[in-house]
């Protein structure tokens, strides 16, 4: 089995810092509050993937503590660069000099995803034919990508936060004549009308992220 490292790309749970676009109709301290909660259902899904070294990529540096506390067990890197892009990059580097074989970095901010994409981007980028995994996002974006090596080339020069960035990622990995393959789309929670989507969906399910579903239960809806 290959040594693959599962790394949460994290940001400290502080009330103005995180998901201010859902306020309102939330606080700054409810968005600060569901995104721990988004935390600690990711840091669960994490857990409970075979073949996994769980991993949290976090910033800011001082957050450390936070997440020793939250993720007990999982190895903490500190991310570094100026912009998303760097920040990714950094976080591979740092990751295969540790000695991993394959890295997945995934985000904090899609609860529902089921935890069988995980298991199956993990599959895939511990096989040889595999250079690349993309989940992409409804947005546009990603959820989840993998490597099999470093290629910062991939993240640079990108209009993150937009709807360009899977489809200059997926040219980029063509061009460079990588394999790639590519996990269902999925949505993240980052507007008003995503949290409304995300509640109606965990009524719907009736289960999902319990982390998540206790926050809307306990304020009411």
């Amino acid at each position: 089995m290959v040594r693959a490292a599962v790394a949460i790309m994290a940001k400290t749970p502080r009330a103005g810092e995180v998901k201010t676009r859902l306020c309102p109709p939330l606080s700054t301290e409810e968005a600060a509050e569901l995104y721990r909660r988004f935390l600690l259902d990711k840091i669960e899904q994490v857990g409970m993937l075979r073949g996994a070294h769980p991993a949290i990529a976090y910033t800011p540096v001082e957050g450390r503590a936070v997440f020793e506390e939250l993720a007990p067990g999982f190895a903490l890197v500190p991310q570094q660069g100026v912009d998303l892009g760097a920040r990714l990059a950094n976080s591979f580097d740092r990751l295969f000099a540790e000695g991993y074989a394959a890295v997945l970095l995934i985000d904090s901010d899609t609860p529902t995803l089921p935890t069988g994409f995980l298991q199956r981007a993990l599959d895939l980028i511990a096989t040889p034919r595999v250079d690349v995994v993309l989940g992409p996002s409804e947005d546009g974006g990603y959820y989840l990508i993998g490597l099999r090596s470093p290629h910062r080339e991939l993240f640079e020069e990108i209009a993150w936060s937009t709807a360009r960035v899977l489809p200059e990622t997926v040219r980029r990995v063509e061009a460079k004549g990588l394999e790639a393959a590519y996990l269902p789309p999925w949505f993240d929670v980052d507007t008003p009308a995503d949290l409304e989507r995300l509640r109606a969906s965990l009524e719907r399910q009736g289960g999902g992220p319990r982390h998540t579903r206790r926050f809307f239960m306990e304020r009411g809806g």
